[in-house]
């Protein structure tokens, strides 16, 4: 919580930075005060890490000028990941062999941060030899256990897994410095921000909350835009639409403004029309997809990742994969792929199936190439649901404006390289499709679009990532490695894959069951709600789903009661005792709904 008269620390006042003639910051005033987190959001290229190397003090504005309190202490976390050669980690991040091992192995708070970051096992390895990820997180690690009086950070989860984002989340919250963080992960930013900034266009926009009260007011702001902002208004909203109609969201905002959110997303459908986009599916792919059968899955030094798998792809699934770094997702993708032998075992793919994948590695092309020539060596035109799209419309919606997709490959940033790649991919008409790691170095606004396509996408899709927020928007289901030789179906997503993650932890020390006992490490079939887990029976998870239903039913029924009941109160206006009756009538329907809530609430804990 912020203190109640809070100091500042940073102020910028009317900065500007170009780089050549395109001007990312144009006369900026903003100042950061003691206590808040500060999202940063924006286009890729659109100023948000130079603003934050001004903040940082390691770059000058063009013009302005930026003060800091005379004592303020700043650590900088930037995505260029240089660390001092030939030093250690240790050196690094707690200071080297000048101080003691005593002086910091004492110290639970250092020692937590190491283990959260994922660096505890590396302090005597030179940082020379890291990788991109591990020099990152090195750095991660010396800003964190610094005392500084404000973090800013640049892209903190990338390199992070699941379980790592929450940790940070959690750290950051719990601390008390300042922060301004750069960030495309929406969960993250929701779970963080208390305030979010958005750079576009030379300037910066504030707003209150995190990530879903950004979304209410870029909704609210497109509603009031012209015509040529019709796409990006559909967008807004249907994003808020999905975001509303989940469990209640954390927002910021007084319970009219939640009502007039309501009320704009009132006409949007679901993201999705589940049952149509699987009959389609089911048509382009038949019965058989992809089905791993009492496969061995390996690393290729030969250490086993899954054993005695049986793995049924279905038409039109939708599956999120999560597991620790290492802990062989991507190994799993390329046995789907057909890319990774599985003998013992065998691998079946449908006659009819064309898969597209998308690796965390770019794609080698031609520097010389134009953007929009590199997607049409794919294709001209595609399919999406009942649309056609040519290769110059994708590449628009993906975030390539006309003029930039003549611009050459080789003049990519690599926000823009992993655009271009998706584009690619999707310029295949692929009908499974095997996402590792989509959101690297993409956007929340491509993000969105990228989300939009998927949702009128036919198709079986396996993603991996770290965003929690993707898995939940674009999957049905989730699945996790845990490093026991199988693989685990998670009826209650994210939130009991990390649960689980606790459990694993605190349980390290005990003997580990036989696989006969494990009650969901089974054989994987197409339908997930067969799978038990070990804190609800599947009883007791289809009984909670059945009450969710009813429950939800219900609400339904006491939301067009209310709306009927606000009519009426509003035409009985010069009746008292008419107005009174309704009046009493619209409180027990109001405390109904809001019984029903808090029951759905405990329901959906068991489903989780």
């Amino acid at each position: 919580m912020a203190p109640a008269n809070p100091v500042a620390l940073i102020n910028a006042d009317r900065i500007s930075k170009s780089y050549g003639i395109k001007p990312l910051l144009d006369s900026v005033s903003l100042g950061v005060h003691e206590g808040q987190r500060i999202g940063v959001v924006g286009l890729n290229g659109g100023g948000k890490t130079t603003l934050l190397e001004i903040l940082g003090g390691i770059t000058e504005p063009d013009s302005g000028r930026v003060s800091r309190a005379g004592d303020i202490r700043v650590a900088t976390v930037t995505q260029r990941g240089e660390l001092p050669a030939g030093a250690t980690v240790s050196d690094v991040v707690v200071g080297g062999p000048q101080v003691a091992v005593h002086e910091w192995a004492g110290d639970p708070r250092i020692r937590g941060i190491l283990a959260g970051i994922g660096v505890d096992e590396l302090l005597d390895s030179k940082v020379d030899e890291l990788s991109g990820g591990q020099r990152r997180r090195v750095g991660l690690a010396a800003a964190l256990i610094s005392e500084a009086d404000l973090l800013i950070l640049d892209e903190p989860t990338n390199h992070l897994d699941v379980e790592g984002v929450q940790w940070l989340a959690e750290h950051l919250v719990a601390r008390r410095s300042a922060l301004v963080v750069v960030t495309h992960d929406r969960w993250f930013l929701d779970t963080v921000a208390t305030r979010t900034w958005e750079v576009h266009s030379g300037g910066v926009d504030e707003y209150e909350g995190g990530y879903n009260d950004w979304i209410f007011a870029r909704a609210e702001r497109s509603r009031l835009a012209d015509a040529a902002e019709e796409r990006r208004r559909n967008l807004a909203r249907k994003e808020l639409a999905w975001l509303r109609r989940g469990p209640p969201a954390r927002t910021s905002k007084p319970r009219y403004r939640i009502e007039a959110a309501e009320r704009l997303i009132a006409d949007v459908p679901p993201p999705r029309d589940s049952v149509t986009l699987s009959a389609f599916a089911k048509r382009r792919l038949g019965r058989v997809v992809v089905e791993l059968e009492d496969a061995r899955i390996a690393t290729p030094a030969g250490e086993t990742l899954v054993d005695d798998l049986t793995w049924r792809l279905a038409p039109g699934e939708r599956i999120g994969l999560v597991g620790v770094n290492g802990s062989g997702k991507t190994t799993l993708l390329r046995a789907l792929a057909g890319e990774v032998d599985v003998a013992p075992g065998r691998r079946v793919e449908g006659t009819t199936v064309t898969i597209g994948w998308l690796r965390q590695e770019l794609d080698d092309l031609d520097e010389d190439q134009r953007v929009l020539d590199a997607v049409e060596d794919v294709a001209t035109r595609i399919m999406v649901g009942d649309k056609e799209m040519s290769a110059s419309q994708l590449a628009e919606r993906l975030g390539f404006s006309p003029a930039r997709q003549r611009t050459p490959v080789g003049d990519l940033s690599g926000g823009e390289r992993r655009r271009l790649q998706i584009t690619r991919v999707l310029m295949a008409e692929p009908n499974v499709l095997l996402l590792d790691e989509p959101t690297n170095d993409l956007d929340i606004d491509t993000l969105q679009q990228l989300e939009d396509l998927l949702d009128s996408w036919a198709g079986t899709l396996v993603v991996i990532s770290h965003d929690r927020y993707l898995i939940e928007r674009i999957c049905d289901s989730t699945w996790a490695l845990f490093g026991d030789g199988a693989l685990t179906n998670l009826p209650g997503g994210i939130e009991q894959y990390l649960r689980r993650r606790r459990e694993i932890g605190s349980t390290a020390a005990r003997p580990k069951k036989s696989s006969a006992s494990e009650a969901d490490s089974v054989d994987v079939g197409a339908t997930a709600s067969a799978v038990t887990t070990p804190t609800v029976s599947a009883a007791e998870h289809r009984e909670a789903r059945k009450t969710m239903n009813r429950l939800e039913r219900q609400m339904d029924q006491l939301t067009k009661r209310e709306e009927k009941l606000h009519v009426s109160l509003a035409e009985a206006a010069t009746d008292p005792e008419r107005l009174q009756e309704l009046n009493s009538e619209l409180r027990q329907v109001v405390a109904d709904k809001e019984a029903a809530e808090a029951e759905w609430l405990d329901a959906a804990e068991k489903v989780e």
